[in-house]
């Protein structure tokens, strides 16, 4: 008795009235008997990533949030992982593990599926710095990519103002001459 749900047609065919030049008799016939058995599928189950609701830009990340995503590439000095933003967020190797792991392809492989825990959104220049090991602080980090201490934000160094000319900047320099 077939498990076909519409077993009685699968029965009515004849494999033979399939056969072509480019699929041979043996090959109408397995593909009759997989249709007898359906619902069974030899490969494992599939489990895709689920990304942050409201989070569809970078610019709606924040430090801090935890985030599920995919690894894309694994590099020497870490792992990109797509976390839904249309921009992949760079997990260094520091960041990986706990023990430190010299190599990364040690941690994680292209298509895993991982949490991670946003550590810098950077809008302008469209970075995004993640970390593996969730217990890790969202701390500010300098320009030079070391963490800065806490209360020590407002000293991080700010950008030069873009210069408009000699007469335009002469109020910002004696202000500056006057702090």
């Amino acid at each position: 008795m077939s498990r076909f749900a519409n077993g009685k047609l699968l029965s009515s065919l004849k494999p033979a009235e399939f056969v072509d030049e480019a699929f041979g008799l043996p090959t109408i016939v397995d593909v009759f008997k997989e249709l007898e058995k359906p619902g069974r599928d030899s490969r494992p189950a599939f489990r895709a990533a689920e990304f942050k609701e409201g989070g569809e830009a970078i610019g709606d990340l924040r430090p801090g949030m935890i985030l599920e995503g995919v690894v894309t590439n694994v590099a020497a000095f870490g792992a990109f992982v797509d976390v839904g933003v249309h921009q992949d967020g760079l997990a260094r190797v520091s960041a990986m593990a706990k023990p430190f792991a010299k190599d990364s392809r040690a941690v994680a492989k292209p298509g895993d599926i991982v949490k991670v825990k946003g550590l810098e959104v950077d809008i302008p220049r469209k970075r995004l710095a993640v970390t593996m090991r969730l217990d890790d602080a969202a701390e500010p980090r300098s320009k030079a990519g070391a963490r800065v201490a806490r209360g020590q934000e407002r000293f991080l160094r700010q950008p030069e103002p873009k210069s408009e000319g000699a007469l335009a900047d002469a109020p910002r320099r004696a202000a500056e001459r006057r702090e």
